[in-house]
């Protein structure tokens, strides 16, 4: 593998550290502290030209590639995770399934307003009873004429109170179980939608995640997106580029949280001198560097592979290591940022100080698209043949 990015992955991280350095790091506690989503956020990132990244240029996007995505990833997480989740539900989860999945009138319809920040974008799959078991969802649509009637619940959907589009799985078939599942294009101003509540959460605070209610919801039978009990292809392959993707929201946490201790072990005088000069404090630096590097070259290989597989690429292993991808990462940050809270000591338990914040919205990677657990099932299966 060539481990250099080209010019352009360069200048795009660039261009979005400048952006998250002067848009966001100066507001990123407030935002954790408030657990309000800024005012014209959207509009910026619009303007940065990210919220369609790797749409299609005819469709207002910016046409890049997965790599991009997760370099942008990157970069937003540094700053604040909570910004970098939201953007990533938008960008990827909705607008990245919809140009990999729809057809060509519904991506003219619903990606220009996606990609120019006028409309914000979601995914509808968890809900109350089915985390973890996804094919297991109970929110059951039928067809009736021209139209399928939804009814059902969704839970801890991010940007759900904020959402125009949602990508919305269904059950249309009860009995053929995971075969029996449909996504639709949901528009949330159709009638016998509405958002129940918002969550508050531990971490990842500013982005806004709630729960959906459906009651006897219209949706156009043209707004399917594939076909009609073929909605478990778009469940697996979004997955596989969901984890592949979200990977690297951990490498920009652990990225953090390593510069901010490399920063404190220099300035904090304890027994006459730096702590850095203390070994103890070395090896903490030198082990979190060293996990962060590792995290890289599996995330960004994991971003390549699963770019191919989604654009009809044959001979990944893009379901195995996109599991592998995001478990090492996720459990990795949140390693490394509980050692930037060591490292810190006092300070690094008192709110004014970011390394407990990274802390806190590490933890929920373990957990989104697939705990721990679910990936080194997948992973173990995949192994074996079974």
């Amino acid at each position: 593998m060539d481990f250099r990015f080209s010019d352009q992955h360069v200048m795009l991280r660039e261009s979005v550290r400048n952006f998250a350095a002067k848009e966001i790091r100066p507001i990123a506690e407030e935002i954790d502290s408030e657990d309000e989503w800024p005012e014209g956020m959207w509009g910026k990132l619009a303007d940065l030209g990210v919220m369609g990244i790797t749409v299609d240029e005819e469709y207002g996007g910016a046409g890049a590639d997965l790599l991009s995505a997760v370099i942008v990833l990157e970069e937003l997480s540094k700053a604040s995770p909570s910004i970098a989740l939201s953007w990533g539900a938008h960008a990827n989860l909705c607008c990245n399934n919809l140009n990999h999945n729809a057809n060509a009138a519904q991506k003219k319809k619903y990606l220009p307003p996606l990609c120019s920040g006028k409309h914000i974008g979601a995914l509808g799959l968890t809900e109350p009873n089915a985390g973890s078991d996804a094919v297991n969802i109970q929110t059951v649509a039928v067809r009736n004429g021209d139209h399928y009637v939804v009814n059902g619940t969704k839970m801890f959907i991010t940007n759900g109170t904020i959402a125009n589009t949602v990508i919305l799985y269904t059950k249309t078939d009860r009995a053929m179980g995971a075969k029996g599942i449909t996504a639709f294009i949901l528009d949330t101003a159709s009638r016998g939608f509405s958002v129940s509540r918002k969550l508050k959460k531990y971490g990842h605070r500013g982005s806004p995640t709630a729960e959906l209610v459906f009651e006897d919801c219209r949706i156009p039978a043209e707004n399917v997106l594939g076909a009609e009990n073929r909605g478990i292809n778009v469940l697996m392959s979004g997955l596989d580029v969901e984890r592949a993707f979200y990977a690297g929201e951990s490498i920009g946490i652990a990225e953090a949280c390593l510069e901010l201790s490399v920063k404190y072990a220099k300035e904090r005088v304890q027994f006459g001198k730096p702590i850095g000069a203390f070994q103890l404090i070395q090896a903490k630096l030198a082990d979190m560097y060293t996990q962060l590097e590792a995290g890289k070259m599996l995330c960004y290989k994991a971003a390549v592979l699963a770019d191919q597989a989604a654009r009809g690429g044959k001979g990944t292993e893009i379901h195995k290591l996109s599991a592998a991808s995001i478990l090492f990462n996720a459990e990795m940050a949140s390693r490394v940022a509980d050692q930037a809270v060591q490292i810190h000591g006092g300070y690094g338990y008192m709110l004014e100080y970011p390394v407990q914040r990274f802390l806190r919205d590490a933890k929920l990677i373990e957990i989104g698209a697939g705990t721990s657990e679910i990936r080194r099932l997948i992973i173990a299966r995949e192994i074996l043949g079974i």
